[in-house]
């Protein structure tokens, strides 16, 4: 399969998306000499995956009583508990219960769309989303603007008075400084991810068919495979845990009081 592509490559209306992407000529943000659907099919594939997993989860739930004892197994309500719990914890400490339980739902959404779309680029044959550019900088540029509208309606006009710093003849080079450290963010959340996970598929990839093609179906029994599909594993699950933990940090020094 060409590099790039994926099962979904095969859909019936994918080459038409691909041509009337390819009419608006070479992306600037992208590696790819055009700009190409597969991230957008991609997206859009775990975006389904999720909305079913929600239904699922969601129709176990309607009896309020009943869904308050835990499930005696892993299954996919145990699952997105755990899920929600461990994102919850993660957030609770720097942010408290009150805005914890607020934002919950922009930091949990997050977390669920990177952490699945990193787990599809596991699955043989095809490519994780996060894996291009401009996936990851629409999901930082969110938590960019989330974290400025949030920090000016807590605070009103007075949030922007800490980008000039506490001294009154400092505060040019401060506001600079203040500037090009926010405007850094959202580069360095998108591109830190798209890096790794560009890295972790092509490495999987090679080592999956190196050992196919040497020896057979069988290379994939080998331990080699199945130690880097252990690597790819945690590096799912890491990035996914960067990615909001930074964007809590964000999100919290904004709202918080004591900086202001």
């Amino acid at each position: 399969m060409p590099h790039g592509e994926s099962w979904l490559s095969f859909l019936s209306f994918y080459s038409d998306l691909h041509e009337q992407a390819s009419a608006y000529g070479p992306s600037w943000i992208g590696h790819n000499p055009d700009i190409g659907v597969q991230h957008v099919v991609s997206f859009t594939f775990v975006i389904l995956i999720l909305a079913v997993l929600s239904l699922v989860v969601s129709r176990k739930l309607v009896d309020v009583k009943a869904a308050l004892v835990p499930e005696d197994k892993l299954t996919l309500r145990t699952f997105v508990e755990i899920f929600v719990e461990a994102v919850y914890g993660m957030m609770e400490p720097m942010m408290g219960k009150r805005a914890t339980r607020f934002f919950l739902p922009l930091i949990g959404t997050c977390a669920f769309l990177i952490f699945f779309s990193n787990t599809l680029g596991l699955v043989p044959g095809f490519v994780p989303p996060t894996g291009n550019f401009n996936t990851t900088l629409a999901c930082a540029s969110v938590i960019f603007f989330a974290t400025h509208v949030f920090g000016v309606k807590e605070h009103g006009l007075e949030y922007f008075k800490h980008f000039l710093g506490p001294i009154w003849w400092m505060s040019p080079l401060i506001l600079l400084v203040e500037m090009v450290s926010h405007l850094v963010r959202p580069a360095s959340l998108s591109i830190r991810l798209m890096a790794n996970m560009v890295a972790d598929h092509l490495v999987l990839g090679i080592f999956l068919g190196l050992f196919a093609g040497m020896f057979g179906g069988f290379g994939l029994l080998i331990p080699v495979p199945v130690a880097m599909y252990g690597l790819g594993c945690i590096v799912v699950i890491v990035q996914t845990l960067v990615f909001c933990l930074l964007s809590t940090v964000y999100i919290s020094m904004a709202i918080a009081h004591e900086g202001h």
